[in-house]
Formats: structure tokens, sequence, C-alpha cells
């Protein structure tokens, strides 16, 4: 365990160290379809991911006790492997995000579960008339929590996702996955954590607080079944790209392990994101 929260740590600091980045280009219209690709390209080949974040918090509508709250974090990371060479202008990526549950006010404060979620995908930006107005992507990741026997929860998927830049203040998302269902323990998983999300993001003009809602659809008829996520972030410093936030998690699949348990959670934290939008 020491060595894990020693790996978490080293890549705290490293989230906390990278520069901002932002996607939409200042003064758009002066640009053509190849100079927002070249500035793109410029970006560090290393960067965050999806939100990086640490959270305590607990259960909605139970006494608060020692059982039923814990620590939650999610390291996010993304590697590119490419410039805009590939065909159609896109470029190709590495991703890998750990997602935990500690037990932290429990005695030995014991992991409840760890998931892991590698992937590699090519991705490419959507460009109309010198305006980056989207990006979209297909990817193929993994996703497992590491444990043996009744515990092991372990899938893949092919994923389709698509992302729409309304302007430098609000994003549109979505995505979409074929599921490859290899292990033995969740093989009803999809009743619990879908087939497809959507969501949004926004950042106000002072870029100090920030909102994202998603929402992933279960595999029902029922339109409103699904699982939401909502996070409100307040950036600490104007400089800086570190937010104190508060998340809500309604829904099933929260974790690997309890995929199949309704949770109902508010937790606070810090966040660490780029200055424009996240991936998700």
């Amino acid at each position: 365990m020491n060595r894990l929260i020693t790996i978490v740590v080293t890549a705290l600091i490293t989230a906390l160290s990278l520069p901002a980045q932002i996607l939409v280009l200042k003064d758009q219209e002066k640009f053509n379809a190849d100079s927002i690709r070249r500035e793109y390209d410029k970006r560090p080949y290393f960067s965050l991911y999806k939100d990086t974040y640490f959270t305590v918090g607990t259960t909605i509508g139970n006494k608060i006790t020692k059982y039923n709250s814990d620590v939650k974090f999610q390291v996010s990371i993304s590697q590119r492997l490419t410039k805009s060479v590939l065909p159609f202008d896109s470029y190709l990526y590495l991703y890998f995000t750990q997602k935990a549950m500690w037990n932290i006010f429990e005695e030995s404060m014991p992991f409840h579960d760890l998931n892991f979620n590698p992937g590699i995908g090519i991705a490419r930006l959507i460009i109309v008339k010198g305006r980056l107005v989207g990006k979209m992507a297909i990817t193929l990741e993994h996703e497992s929590n590491g444990r043996d026997g009744e515990a092991s929860r372990s899938w893949n998927k092919i994923s389709l996702s698509g992302a729409a830049f309304i302007d430098r203040n609000f994003m549109v998302h979505g995505k979409w996955w074929i599921p490859i269902v290899d292990g033995a323990n969740n093989r009803d998983i999809l009743k619990y954590s879908g087939l497809f999300q959507a969501g949004i993001q926004a950042i106000t003009n002072n870029q100090r607080w920030v909102f994202d809602f998603t929402y992933v659809k279960r595999k029902n008829w029922n339109p409103f079944s699904g699982n939401v996520q909502i996070d409100v972030g307040f950036r600490l410093s104007r400089k800086a790209n570190q937010f104190l936030m508060l998340q809500y998690y309604g829904g099933y699949g929260e974790c690997l392990l309890d995929y199949n348990k309704y949770h109902s959670r508010l937790r606070i934290g810090l966040l660490i994101r780029p200055t424009f939008f996240s991936d998700f």
C-alpha cells in the first residue's frame, strides 16, 4: 500500500506542475485549420486527461459513521504519441486513469477498491472556418480492479466519443461504447454501468467557477434510469488550476467492486484540471 500511495502522490505532484491548457485559441478567426493544428501540436505531449481529484465524503440520508464515510480519489494522465500527422489529421495517444475508494476512517485504513482504466485512442480535432469547434476520438480501453476470486471485476470497451465546444464557456460531450465483458463476476455490468453517457461542462467568464454534469444511461428502456455525477469547483487562485470541489454521485457503478449497488454520496476535496475543459 505504501508503494501505491507513493505512486499516487508522485502523479498528483506532476499534475500540479503541469501548465494550464487552453484548446480554443484567442482570436480564432485569424487562423486557418492548419494553423490551429500546429498550435495544438505544440502543446506538451504529457498532460492531464480526466479530472484529477482527492475528496472525502459520506452517504446522503443516513447517520454519518466510519463505515459509510470514505475518501475517493482519481488520478488521470495522457501521453500523446504523435502529432496530427495520421490520416484525417488525427493523432495517437495513450491514457491511464486510476480511481480509488479508501475506507480511511476504519481500523488499518483499508482500500475498498482500486480501479485501473488504461487505454489507447485516435483523436481528431474538428475545425470549421478556422475555428476549433470540437473533437472526436475512438478508443480501446480496459477497466478492472486487479483483484482475484469473487472480488474480481473486469471489462473492455471500444468507445466512440465526441465533444462540441459551443464557446469558451460551454461544452457538451457524449460517449458510446461497444462492451466486451470478460469478467466472470460482472456479466450483468451493462444493467448498471450502461452503454453510453452524455454531459456538459461550463466555465464562468473569469474562470473561477467550473461545473460538470455527466449522465450515464443504464441498459433499460426507462429514459430517467441512469447514473449521475455533478461536480462544482471554485478556483483557489487565478494563476493555478486547483479548485475546491464539491461532488455528488447518485446511481450504480461508482466503483467496480460495488457496480451493482446503489450509492448516493456527497464529497468535498481538491480538484486539479486544465484551464479549459477536461476530458471525460
